[in-house]
């Protein structure tokens, strides 16, 4: 059995991978700002964390530093719908400090405790990749995305001796709360649910046939 460390797992794709995983006999270390739905859950244990905080991110890697990881899926994620006009700096920033810095800190933290032939899953989106279609409103949740992929490719070449292996998931349409805050009323084809199985199988095997390479998962638009 495996540990795996799971950001955003208080509701949607990160809820349902720990459910999964935990049934699978796996160790789930869960971490979200809200805990609720994850505490009284066999096999996980939850950590409310604030991942725009490096201080919180500090003491939450300090409570489970004698534990070794496998698979580190960063699925923790703002978003926001808001045109640039009407955007600010203050905005930029909340969304950078989780999707980008926050989740670069806790990576940086944790991979003294990652397994040399673990596997770091970071979630980006559809709309961070180059070329794809993009959507008024999401400058700034999609700039945060496409940041991730380039990251998550320096770090691939960075450890590609040593270890760990990095990858992402550029996810299409999967019907979570965060895209019903962006595309009001739109029906996805895949449910958080039905997507688990398949992030969940990424994260320990994924790693065998893949390093700094980013997958298009979609079968829609958005």
């Amino acid at each position: 059995m495996k540990t795996l460390l799971i950001t955003g797992a208080g509701k949607g794709i990160g809820l349902e991978t720990a459910k999964l995983a935990a049934s699978a006999g796996h160790n789930v270390i869960a971490i979200s700002r809200n805990i609720t739905a994850l505490e009284a859950i066999k096999g996980i244990q939850a950590f409310s964390v604030d991942l725009s905080s490096e201080d919180a991110i500090g003491t939450f890697v300090q409570k489970i530093a004698h534990v070794p990881i496998d698979v580190l899926i960063n699925n923790a994620g703002l978003l926001t719908n808001t045109s640039v006009a009407e955007s600010s700096f203050e905005l930029f920033e909340k969304i950078y400090k989780v999707n980008v810095f926050g989740l670069a800190e806790l990576t940086r933290q944790l991979l003294p405790q990652i397994h040399s032939d673990g596997h770091v899953v970071n979630i980006s989106s559809m709309g961070g990749i180059q070329g794809s279609a993009k959507f008024p409103g999401l400058s700034i949740y999609s700039s945060s995305k496409g940041a991730l992929i380039t990251l998550t490719e320096l770090w691939a070449e960075e450890f590609k001796a040593s270890g760990p292996k990095f990858n992402v998931l550029a996810l299409g349409a999967v019907q979570t709360q965060m895209l019903e805050e962006a595309f009001p009323g739109f029906e996805a084809p895949i449910t958080a649910e039905g997507f688990a199985p398949y992030l969940l199988n990424f994260g320990l095997t994924g790693h065998q046939y893949y390093n700094g390479k980013t997958l298009q998962v979609s079968s829609s638009t958005p």
